[in-house]
């Protein structure tokens, strides 16, 4: 084991860097995912010797039988008061591997995310299920945490929340927050919303809906009378709606449309990007709130119509992930690149970029 390598002195330069990720591997120095690109640290090689003693320092005895017993394991570590890391140690080839996610310790605001102010009315709706999507590492843990904490600061309600594992805390402001982590508190999701729905419970967070049951109880406990919000690894209003309806047996799925076409209050999707005017990421939203239209439209299995009620949607507070694409491309803040290949039709938004351009001439 090299006695240069020291997992708290790691953590401290993914922490100083403000990286978001920390990749540990055999052969190769350790990595920071730093605005979205792997760089190494200045140190050699990391050893078979030096992966295991790295894993088995910050991993309790539970976790590593669970390494050996299924492959990997996953777990939230806190590093004093500077930030949380949501760990997965894993086996590889053999050898142990880590990748940690760094969990800021502050909460940033709507505004900070760059949501507009009309999604902040959603937060003090009654009841309904409010899903926030997008692929693995656009923020969405960190755009619920923000609208859990916007709710704990001006709301008298009881909040419950159900992660795998629990990554931002969540003092009692306002509010009373319960925490319940997957594996220590609760064996599953669909279990812990069952549970909720006898705890008294105004808001409820769900980490992930990521099966059946769980869609099952998520969508049940929103008709209840209860607000809550949940995560997707879905990009679109659209592909959102479809995937939860096509989880669902055939026979079922006219009745989750119904379901789904009274209960859903919004959809928010979102991607982060390499900003181009400066270090760091910008965030590029797709907004759908359910008007009387797009509930016909998921009640009648014309989700592909969705799209266009977003892009006339403006007044509702809706916005088309192209058009923020293209607004974040006109304000010098992504590339042309991304721009085409993050849009959802790239044909027509080039097409509108080019008499954009002709108009501005």
């Amino acid at each position: 084991m090299n006695p240069e390598i020291n997992m708290m002195e790691l953590l401290q330069a993914t922490v100083d860097e403000g990286a978001s990720d920390l990749h540990i591997r055999v052969g190769v120095p350790p990595m920071l995912r730093i605005h979205g690109h792997l760089t190494p640290l200045d140190s050699p090689p990391l050893t078979q010797e030096d992966t295991e003693a790295l894993s088995r320092a910050i991993t309790a005895e539970d976790k590593l039988q669970e390494i050996d017993r299924c492959g990997g394991a996953d777990f939230a570590l806190p590093f004093g008061d500077l930030a949380r890391f949501r760990v997965s140690v894993f086996k590889e080839r053999g050898h142990f591997g880590i990748v940690l996610r760094q969990i800021p310790n502050k909460l940033l605001s709507l505004d900070q995310i760059g949501l507009p102010e009309q999604v902040k009315e959603l937060l003090f709706k009654p009841r309904g299920l409010i899903l926030v999507t997008g692929p693995t590492g656009s923020g969405k843990t960190t755009t619920l945490a923000s609208m859990i904490d916007i709710i704990n600061q001006e709301r008298d309600v009881h909040i419950i929340t159900v992660e795998d594992p629990v990554e931002y805390y969540h003092p009692h402001k306002k509010s009373v927050v319960t925490q319940r982590e997957i594996g220590h508190d609760v064996p599953s999701f669909a279990e812990a919303i069952r549970r909720a729905l006898r705890q008294d419970p105004d808001v409820i967070l769900v980490g992930e809906m990521r099966d059946l049951e769980t869609m099952q109880a998520a969508i049940t406990a929103a008709e209840t009378g209860h607000l809550v919000f949940a995560t997707l690894h879905t990009t679109g209003a659209a592909a959102t709606v479809d995937r939860i309806v096509d989880a669902f047996p055939t026979d079922q799925q006219e009745q989750v449309r119904t379901q789904l076409s009274v209960g859903l209050v919004a959809v928010i999707s979102q991607l982060l990007l390499a900003r181009v005017d400066k270090p760091g990421r910008v965030a590029a939203f797709e907004i759908m709130i359910s008007t009387p239209s797009i509930r016909s439209r998921i009640r009648d299995n014309k989700t592909f119509q969705i799209s266009s009620d977003i892009q006339t949607g403006a007044k509702f507070g809706m916005i088309s992930l192209d058009s923020h694409l293209m607004d974040l491309y006109l304000n010098g803040l992504i590339s042309y690149d991304d721009l085409v290949t993050k849009s959802q039709d790239p044909d027509t938004l080039v097409q509108k970029l080019k008499d954009e351009l002709q108009a501005r001439r």
